[in-house]
C-alpha cells in the first residue's frame, strides 16, 4: 500500500516514458505473476498463444472505438519509436524519383525531415525561425507532385502543438501523434497515416502505433527493410515479428482506462483545464514567467515556460525547491534549457493544481 501512496502523490511531470495512471499500474501489478489465473505472466506470453492474441485484439478493438476509425484503416503495433517512423515513411510512401512535403516546426520534426532526404527528394514547405509558431497555410510551399505532406502535431521540445489538421493535395496527410495521441478527438479520415510512440498517452517505451489507410499499403521501396514494412505487419495482424508483448498488454489496460473516465472528449476537457492552470499563471505573472510560443499555438501536452527573463540560477532553484514539494521532471529539455510541465492524460487536475500553486509562491518569494 505504502508504493502505491507514493506513486499517487508524486506529481511526475516527464516528458516521455511519463506518468501512467496509478489505476492502470495498480492492475498490472495484481496480474504479473499469474495472467487471468493461467500462472502464465504477461511478461512470458507467447505471441503466438491464444491468450496474447485475445489481447492483441482486444486492444485493437479499443483502440478503434476510442478514435472511431474507419474500417478501411489498418492498426499496426511495430517497434523503433518515431526514428524508425521517419524513414518508414518514406519508405513506404515515397515513390522512386518522387517528392514529398515537410513542415518543420521544432526537433522532431527536423528529424523527420532529415531523416527522409535519405530516400528521396524531400521539400521544406515551411520552417518558422525561431520554433514557436506556425507559419500560415497561405505561405507554405506546396508541391503539386508531392506523394504526402508530413507534420509533427505537437512538438514536446518547443511546447508547439498544431491546432488545425493541414490539407495537401495529394490527399495523403502524414503526422506524427507521439505526444498529443488520445489527448482529444480526432477524425481520422483526413489522414493517410498517423503514427505514435507509446511512452507519452499509451504506456512504456517500446511500442509504436501506427494507423495506416488501406490504399497506401503495399507500394513500398525494394530496397524497404521487412521490419519497416507496413504490408508485411498489417497481413501478419502485427505478428510479423516477435511484438513487444508486455507494452500491447499495458497499452490496452491504458485503453480500458480512458474508456472509463469518459473517452477522448474528457480527456480533451482535462487537458484544456490543466494547461490553462498554467497558461493562466504564465500570462498573469508580470513577466515573471514567459512563455515564448505564440498563444495561437501553444501545446495543452508540454507547457514550457522561463523563469526570471531565464535567468539559470532562479530556473535551478525552481526545480530544486519543486522537487522538494513532490513535483518533479520538470526540466525543459537540454537543448532548450528552461521548464517544461508534460500534462499527459495520467497527470491529474491535482498534479496540475499543485504545480500553480507552487509557481505563484516562488513568484511571490523571488519578486
Amino acid at each position: 500500500m505504502s508504493d502505491i501512496k507514493e506513486h499517487s502523490s508524486l506529481a511526475n511531470f516527464a516528458p516521455g516514458p511519463a506518468r501512467i495512471s496509478t489505476e492502470v499500474l495498480v492492475k498490472a501489478q495484481s496480474e504479473l505473476l499469474s495472467l487471468d489465473h493461467t500462472g502464465i505472466s504477461p511478461l512470458e506470453m507467447s505471441h503466438r498463444s491464444a491468450q496474447f492474441d485475445n489481447i492483441n485484439n482486444e486492444a485493437e478493438a479499443n483502440l478503434r472505438e476510442l478514435l472511431d476509425i474507419p474500417p478501411n484503416y489498418k492498426v499496426i503495433f511495430m517497434q523503433g519509436g518515431g526514428h524508425g517512423q521517419f524513414a518508414a515513411i518514406p519508405l513506404n510512401l515515397l515513390p522512386t524519383g518522387g517528392e514529398a512535403d515537410y513542415i518543420v516546426s521544432g526537433t522532431w520534426s527536423q528529424k523527420a525531415f532529415n531523416e527522409g532526404k535519405k530516400f528521396g527528394k524531400i521539400n521544406l514547405a515551411a520552417q518558422p525561425d525561431p520554433f514557436t509558431s506556425i507559419p500560415p497555410q497561405e505561405s507554405w510551399k506546396i508541391s503539386e507532385k508531392s506523394s504526402y505532406l508530413y507534420y509533427c502535431a505537437n512538438e514536446t521540445i518547443h511546447g508547439v502543438e498544431f491546432s488545425f489538421v493541414p490539407q495537401h493535395p495529394s490527399g495523403v496527410v502524414v503526422a506524427d501523434v507521439s505526444s498529443n495521441f488520445l489527448s482529444q478527438p480526432i477524425d481520422v479520415s483526413k489522414f493517410g497515416i498517423l503514427y505514435a510512440g507509446a511512452q507519452k498517452n499509451v504506456g512504456p517505451s517500446g511500442l509504436t502505433v501506427v494507423i495506416v489507410r488501406e490504399d497506401l499499403i503495399g507500394n513500398q521501396k525494394p530496397n524497404c527493410p521487412a521490419i519497416l514494412n507496413y504490408k508485411l505487419f498489417a497481413d501478419a495482424r502485427s505478428l510479423y515479428n516477435t511484438p513487444p508483448t508486455f507494452n500491447i498488454y499495458l497499452a490496452n489496460l491504458v485503453f480500458r482506462w480512458i474508456k472509463e473516465k469518459g473517452g477522448l472528449a474528457a480527456m480533451r476537457d482535462l487537458s484544456v483545464r490543466k494547461s490553462s492552470l498554467l497558461y493562466d499563471i504564465i500570462g498573469n505573472s508580470g513577466g515573471f514567467y514567459r512563455c515564448p510560443v505564440d498563444p495561437a499555438c501553444r501545446s495543452k501536452m508540454n507547457v514550457v515556460f522561463r523563469v526570471a527573463g531565464g535567468d539559470v540560477g532562479v530556473e535551478k532553484r525552481f526545480l530544486t525547491e519543486a522537487a522538494g514539494r513532490g513535483l518533479v521532471s520538470l526540466a525543459g529539455h537540454r537543448s532548450v534549457g528552461g521548464i517544461r510541465a508534460s500534462l499527459y492524460n495520467s497527470v491529474t487536475v491535482e498534479d496540475t493544481e499543485k504545480l500553480a500553486g507552487f509557481m505563484k509562491e516562488f513568484m511571490e518569494k523571488e519578486q
